[in-house]
């Protein structure tokens, strides 16, 4: 390949990397939802948030179960948790696969069951 070609072939394939996702250069605004696109962005947002409050808990439970000696079945059990949670949510979204809101079924699910644990969560530290 020439030097000129080349070249021309680096732009091309770096302005498919800038152009490939907009939505990663600007967050959903999910006050005003207008597209399945932006539903499907903001239910992932929205567990995202519930995740990191998940792991937050989680960060405070576990050290306090491991010095009451159940640190070990408190991960079995949170294993678990997460597989069911999974096998659960993924179940819901495979009722719509093909669809273009199966995404947003499967973060809403995961929000969901997120928000659940997060609440057990809340109750065995006494909050």
């Amino acid at each position: 390949m020439t030097g000129k070609a080349s070249a021309l072939v680096a732009v091309f394939v770096a302005g498919l990397g800038l152009s490939a996702n907009p939505a990663q250069a600007q967050r959903t605004n999910c006050s005003n939802l207008q597209t399945q696109m932006q539903m499907n962005d903001c239910s992932y947002d929205n567990w995202e948030t519930a995740d990191a409050e998940l792991n937050r808990l989680w960060r405070i439970l576990k050290p306090a179960a491991d010095a009451r000696g159940q640190g070990a079945a408190l991960l079995r059990q949170q294993r678990a948790w997460l597989a069911e949670r999974d096998r659960r949510c993924e179940a819901e979204r495979d009722q719509f696969a093909g669809g273009s809101i199966a995404p947003q079924v499967y973060w809403t699910c995961m929000e969901a069951r997120t928000l659940e644990r997060n609440r057990e969560f809340r109750t065995m530290l006494g909050q």
